[in-house]
């Protein structure tokens, strides 16, 4: 079996269990899935809670999702999770498509839910959870951590997949919650983030001042900021030292 749009679907039992255990379901969760796949998750997900809302890209794969748990509490929706409109749900639990980890996952905190049970490539879970002063630490690291708590559950190794990827994964349980910092703009915040880092061997003064356009802002605004904080790097700024920074800048437009 060939990867399909670029899912490997989780066939070991035990990890299926744990993340049962993980989601805690109840009969009141409305839970929703991303990449329904081969619905053995689908299958196990019904059993545990009160309804399941799967969102399906492959046609095939939707028609036998539908097929399979017709009469059921599980609805399928065919289409492509990052555009259809999102249903009601109130805890996620799904093997995500590594290509749209990033996308589905700001996608998922922009309509809110109380925690997901998410299966992310290995590499990316690192990025997501990653400090300042660690290699790791990045954009997304920043910005995903002003949306919501992240907790690393477990690490999974390829030959829990059918295919096997050729790349570790890991279980993360993400908990929205209220920003732990304030940011005045956070489209400029992130814009300023897509900069800095774009950029992270280079210092705050040099990146930002290449940019100015990017962020349309006056070359005037950077003689302004502190002068010891322009001469750091952005991976050894805290997520709140980045903010103060974005709030300052745009405080002068």
């Amino acid at each position: 079996m060939k990867p399909r749009l670029g899912q490997h679907f989780l066939i070991d039992q035990r990890i299926l269990e744990r993340i049962i255990r993980y989601a805690d379901l109840k009969a009141s969760d409305t839970v929703l899935e991303i990449g329904g796949g081969n619905g053995i998750l689908t299958n196990k997900l019904a059993e545990a809670a009160g309804s399941v809302v799967t969102i399906e890209l492959d046609r095939d794969l939707a028609d036998g999702l539908a097929s399979m748990r017709r009469d059921s509490n599980v609805s399928v929706i065919h289409g492509d999770a990052l555009k259809v409109k999102l249903p009601y749900f109130n805890k996620v639990v799904s093997n995500l498509p590594y290509q749209i980890s990033s996308k589905i996952t700001f996608r998922l905190l922009d309509a809110g839910f109380e925690y997901a049970i998410l299966m992310y490539q290995l590499e990316f879970a690192k990025r997501m959870l990653a400090a300042p002063g660690t290699p790791d630490y990045s954009r997304l690291s920043v910005t995903v951590q002003y949306h919501a708590d992240i907790e690393m559950l477990e690490n999974v190794p390829p030959s829990a997949f059918k295919p096997q990827p050729r790349v570790k994964s890991a279980i993360l349980k993400l908990t929205p919650r209220e920003a732990p910092y304030h940011v005045n703009d956070l489209d400029f915040f992130n814009r300023l983030l897509k900069v800095v880092f774009g950029q992270r061997r280079k210092m705050l003064k040099n990146s930002i001042t290449s940019a100015i356009s990017v962020l349309g802002i006056p070359i005037d605004n950077i003689s302004r900021l502190d002068e010891a904080i322009l001469q750091r790097r952005p991976e050894t700024l805290t997520p709140q030292e980045l903010a103060e920074l974005s709030n300052i800048i745009r405080d002068e437009i």
